[in-house]
């Protein structure tokens, strides 16, 4: 049986992971020396070598001009997105997110992180007997990270809370735990995304939403209606296909009981430890979605075998599986034939947590290297207060912003078109694809950049840069790389005209009140007349910075928005004194130190 997560009950919260400091340094004083006043060192390399006792390193040196451990703070505390949980109909639940962000900041949590990502995920495909059971083992860490996020609600608890704002509550807490480690967040988004697809079969819908909801976390393969609670994933690439999803090969045969067999091979299969997952396959009537058990409902192993762990760049605490599917049984979800159309409800809502842990990945790159910046002196002055550092950092901030404020503006729109919101569906169905892009794009550099303002320390696995640098790249592949987001952005404005004009009415709000932002706007009414797929990123772009730009300017402190705007969107922005190619290059006069302050951690001394 798979390791769990110690016992027949996940245990709650954090509390098994114990806080420790060393009680010892590592560093001895010779204390023949000592009595003589300060610690001596001896000609040789070790005290005690003549006298034959065992030799003790000498004192070389103290540390100093090094930060302290960025741990005890309040990851929610971030004014950006309180803001934006306010605004978007979710400041009931700021109480319950700043409680999150104080245990996500806190160096229980952290190590938890670390030790999920340096112990990750293994295959167990038999047992000692040679009987298939196709298992994952995960580190005690991993279970940890999942049970909280599931006892907050992280995943689709939302589909079952009437209150207005619930999917915005669900985001903020997304955002802040998912500081942790990105990897655990992908059960989690998956069992959130799943609900809406999974609608188009009422009756299934009947059985298992409750179940996914529930906020529990009941880890182990056993028949889905008889656990407390669910988690689910996708399965839809293949190896010959990617993205061209109309290229699968997997097959679907009906039976007469309404059940399918399919057979066939996933290249990515996302949470292969889910216990039930989205699948396409080529039914008789043409590619078809398909709920899919690990466990039938009489308790036998479906035929769902996993054929091994991908290797990944990052996101290491995560498994991600190649697998076969050998007459294994599903459901049809959606009518045969509606494949597409039915996943694509799931490939939304998992595109929206593509731009939220962007989000969170760019927030902690830009608090880690103000943090760093702030506790660092150099030629005589703290990193923070020197001119190109703080240029750096101001862009840095600059820019997790702008993504902070768009994943919250798409989280109040999920949450307006859950409860009927045309509008608003039709906003976030263009400015979804464009953010999707272009914010998920932005991540590399970002990381990159926040990694160098910590110099080589930044580049040491233990200050957590690396980590964060490997996951950057993550949100731009996964639910469609960039090309396939700015070529559903072009489908949105070709084949759904309201989206358009949701989008431009969301932008008119914000018009007067910067002049860089209504000549970007202008322009971008004119570059949408020509939808072309040569040009489809730079459309992607201008729609998403300009979106970006309109909510700065609408809701943001003046300095960030005017920094934005003048950086981003004026028309000289990339001249020779403008904005460069490289973070860092704001223009002349951006008020470098208002922008760091909301980016800079306050840490508890206790």
């Amino acid at each position: 049986m798979a390791r769990g997560p110690g016992g027949p009950r996940a245990r709650g919260g954090i509390a098994t992971i114990a806080d420790s400091s060393a009680s010892n340094s590592g560093l001895s004083i010779c204390f023949n020396c000592a009595k003589t006043g300060s610690p001596q060192i001896s000609q040789n390399r070790f005290h005690g070598q003549d006298s034959g006792q065992e030799p003790q390193m000498a004192t070389t040196h103290e540390v100093f001009n090094q930060p302290p451990a960025l741990a005890g703070y309040d990851v929610a505390s971030d004014p950006a997105m309180l803001d934006a949980l306010r605004r978007e109909g979710a400041g009931w639940a700021e109480d319950a997110i700043r409680e999150l962000g104080r245990l996500a900041g806190s160096a229980g949590a952290q190590e938890l992180g670390r030790q999920a990502n340096e112990n990750p995920p293994v295959l167990r495909t038999h047992d000692r007997f040679g009987h298939r059971i196709d298992e994952v083992e995960f580190h005690p860490a991993w279970h940890e990270l999942v049970t909280v996020a599931v006892q907050h609600g992280l995943h689709a608890a939302p589909w079952r809370d009437d209150r207005p704002g619930a999917h915005v509550a669900r985001a903020a807490g997304f955002y802040v735990w998912g500081a942790t480690d990105a990897g655990h967040c992908c059960p989690i988004s998956m069992t959130y995304a799943i609900v809406p697809a999974l609608r188009h079969a009422p009756g299934l819908a009947g059985r298992f939403e409750p179940l996914l909801a529930a906020q529990d976390y009941d880890f182990g393969l056993r028949p889905p209606e008889t656990k407390r609670a669910l988690l689910a994933g996708m399965s839809m690439t293949e190896k010959q296909g990617g993205s061209d999803v109309r290229a699968n090969t997997t097959r679907a045969v009906p039976r007469d009981d309404g059940s399918y067999l399919l057979t066939g091979h996933k290249w990515f299969t996302s949470a292969p430890m889910g216990d039930l997952f989205m699948v396409l396959a080529q039914a008789p009537g043409g590619l078809s979605c398909f709920l899919l058990p690990r466990v039938l409902p009489d308790g036998r192993r479906n035929g769902m075998h996993l054929q091994r762990l991908k290797d990944k760049l990052g996101n290491r605490s995560n498994a991600s599986a190649e697998v076969e599917y050998d007459q294994a049984t599903a459901w049809p979800v959606g009518e045969e034939g509606h494949g597409v159309r039915t996943i694509i409800e799931m490939v939304n809502m998992t595109r929206l947590d593509c731009v939220l842990g962007t989000a969170t990945g760019m927030r902690t790159g830009v608090t880690l290297a103000a943090h760093h910046a702030s506790h660092r002196t150099t030629f005589g002055r703290r990193l923070v207060d020197q001119p190109l550092m703080a240029g750096v950092l101001a862009d840095l901030a600059i820019e997790s912003e702008a993504t902070t404020m768009a994943a919250f503006r798409l989280a109040g729109a999920t949450d307006r078109a859950a409860r009927g919101d045309r509008q608003e569906a039709a906003f976030r169905r263009l400015a979804l694809a464009a953010t999707k892009y272009w914010a998920c794009k932005r991540a590399p550099g970002h990381a990159a950049e926040a990694l160098e303002c910590l110099g080589g320390n930044g580049y040491v696995e233990e200050s957590g840069m690396p980590r964060l640098y490997r996951e950057a790249p993550l949100a731009s592949i996964w639910e469609g790389s960039g090309n396939v987001a700015a070529l559903d952005t072009l489908r949105a404005l070709t084949r759904q005209p309201e989206s358009a004009e949701a989008f431009f009415a969301e932008l008119d709000q914000a018009s007067g009140a910067d002049s860089r932002l209504d000549q970007a706007i202008a322009r971008l009414r004119k570059e949408i007349g020509d939808p072309s797929e040569a040009r489809a990123r730079q459309l992607a772009e201008a729609i998403a910075l300009t979106l970006q730009g309109a909510l700065l300017v609408r809701h943001a402190p003046a300095a960030v928005a005017d920094a934005f705007t003048a950086s981003r969107l004026a028309d000289d922005a990339g001249g020779p004194w403008g904005w460069g190619h490289a973070y860092g290059t704001l223009p002349s006069g951006t008020d470098t130190a208002a922008v760091i302050e909301r980016a800079t951690p306050e840490v508890s001394s206790g």
